[in-house]
């Protein structure tokens, strides 16, 4: 056999070997990362924090943003076309969600990640369960059925009988966090064990945080527990932590006080002899000094509200938590 025949035949050989062993090779159906639109920069962090690798998330309103205020454009409607999976908060916070969905004409799974709550009312509501809404977790298309539709006309944002800032209490974060765990395992079953364990590393360290929080926030004396902040954020922190909690706008960042409004909340804060005012990373600065201004009450720092920061301690939902529990306590537990 010449030399040329024997290089032919060990080239088939080789060949055949190559393409028995590429036979053998599983393809996974998400070799690359599930790609999550998140609607705003809170969830961002929860779902890269347990999608790890296995995930590329982009948050439609990003660090030191108002998702109260978003206006989404025609990018954003790509954004969800393009996604694997969708997460919002839910509880009526994005109310331009709906019409964004429809536009895009996305018809994957929507995870609603404040779904098994309970709900705080507020402005007199009575309290319920996040589950007597019409949640539809694994999303039939009906958007308008879904508890975040937008209700209203365009531009404006109703949020409904209920509080949607959930993630200010760290038990529903844990909460939010199995949630998300389980629409990842089941819309990527192989790279399940992953979600599992991030998921499992990560509300251990809620659970951790929050025993914290509570054994801290105990400490404070009884008259130093009233909060006034830019809107009303922080009425879940305040129910877990023992606070009291008041504000000049109400839920919604776009709403304005009236004179007779700011009038009342002056003489409200100077009879309770409140201790500290507080700044929010996302809100007009102008009503809180105002405040200052009218009142002589100390402004105590600056609380993340609605959103993460771009960078440093307030850039993952941890750090936020615990930023907000350090600002507190330097500003309150001090008696006078």
């Amino acid at each position: 056999m010449s030399r040329q025949s024997i290089s032919f035949a060990l080239f088939k050989s080789l060949l055949a070997g190559s393409l028995s062993i590429a036979a053998l090779t599983p393809i996974y159906a998400h070799a690359d990362p599930l790609k999550v639109v998140t609607s705003f920069s809170i969830l961002d962090d929860m779902v890269e924090t347990i999608g790890g690798d296995h995930v590329d998330v982009q948050s439609l309103v990003g660090p030191d943003g108002d998702v109260h205020a978003f206006s989404p454009k025609p990018d954003d409607a790509q954004s969800l076309a393009d996604a694997d999976l969708i997460v919002v908060n839910g509880l009526q916070l994005e109310g331009w969600i709906d019409r964004l969905i429809d536009a895009s004409e996305y018809e994957g799974d929507i995870v609603v990640a404040s779904d098994g709550i309970k709900t705080r009312p507020f402005e007199g509501h009575e309290e319920e369960e996040n589950g007597d809404h019409d949640h539809d977790h694994d999303h039939d298309h009906d958007h308008d059925d879904h508890d975040h539709a937008a209700g209203g006309e365009e531009g404006h944002h109703h949020h409904g009988d209920v509080d949607p800032h959930a993630w200010q209490d760290l038990e529903n974060g844990e909460q939010y966090a199995r949630n998300i765990r389980d629409a990842l395992v089941k819309l990527d079953p192989d790279n399940a064990d992953d979600y599992q364990a991030n998921a499992k590393q990560y509300i251990e360290k809620m659970e951790a945080l929050d025993a914290e929080a509570k054994q801290r926030m105990s400490q404070i004396p009884e008259a130093n527990r009233l909060i006034i902040t830019s809107h009303d954020a922080f009425g879940y922190f305040a129910d877990a932590y023992g606070l009291q909690l008041l504000s000049p706008v109400g839920i919604n960042t776009l709403a304005e006080p009236s004179a007779s409004d700011m009038g009342n909340l002056i003489q409200q804060i100077e009879s309770s002899h409140a201790k500290a005012l507080f700044l929010e990373n996302m809100s007009n600065p102008a009503l809180i000094h105002q405040l200052h201004e009218e009142t002589g009450v100390a402004i105590g720092g600056t609380l993340y509200a609605d959103a993460l920061t771009p960078d440093g301690e307030g850039s993952t939902y941890l750090g936020m938590f615990q930023h907000n529990v350090d600002t507190l306590l330097d500003a309150l537990e001090a008696d006078d």
